[in-house]
This record gives structure tokens, sequence and C-alpha cells, in this order.
């Protein structure tokens, strides 16, 4: 069974940083981030799918995120690491780190197959 387990997560002060990383103990196509609010639907943030050996990995970002999230990927680790600036307060949330065997649309959250625990993230204003 794989499992993806994460960490970095925190309490920040808006405008400052944090890294998550998430760690897969198999090869994962596709590795994204999701996070869910309380009274909010699941919602996506950040994705890495990997292309071809020539391409590499494709990124996804959520507009909401866009220009203050980076997504990278080390490969040899099975690792996922999100780097988020600029935090503000409605980035609180459990942040989620989901997984894929294929070449999957990585913003969908049903096309994921495994997922991390969940790593909480509170930006204080």
């Amino acid at each position: 069974q794989v499992q993806l387990v994460e960490s970095g997560g925190g309490l920040v002060q808006a405008g400052g940083s944090l890294r998550l990383a998430c760690t897969a103990s198999g090869r994962m196509f596709t590795m994204g981030w999701f996070r869910l609010a309380p009274g909010k639907e699941r919602e996506f943030v950040a994705a890495s799918k990997f292309v071809s050996p020539w391409s590499g990995y494709s990124v996804h970002y959520a507009d909401s995120v866009k220009g203050r999230v980076t997504i990278s990927r080390d490969s040899a680790k099975n690792t996922v690491y999100l780097q988020m600036n600029n935090l503000k307060s409605e980035d609180t949330s459990v942040y989620y780190c989901a997984g894929a065997r294929g070449q999957v649309f990585p913003v969908s959250a049903t096309e994921y197959d495994y997922w991390g625990q969940g790593t909480q993230v509170t930006v204080s204003s």
C-alpha cells in the first residue's frame, strides 16, 4: 500500500513563508496539493505531472496562489515540495498531498489514487 507522508505545516504570520513536503513510498507520475478549510470545499492548490524524460514535469497552479506558491519535485526521493510565500489569512487550511500513478488531469481531486493525512497551515493576521 502506497503511503504519502506530509510535513512542514505550522503557524506563521501573514506575509511569512512555509515549505511543505510530501514523500511517497512509491513512484508517482502526478503529485499535487489540495487544501480544505472549515465550511469550504476542497480546493486544488498546485500539482506536478511527469510529462516525459525529455520534457520533465509540468506544473499547475490555482489562480488563488499563482505567484506566491512554487511546487517542485525530487524524483530520486519521491518527494514533492510546496513553497508558499506571502501567506495570507485565507491560506489557512489543512493541506493534503495527493499522488496518482498516471498522467491524470491534475486539478481534479477524483483523479488521484493516494492521499496523505494532511498538515495544518495557520496564518495569523
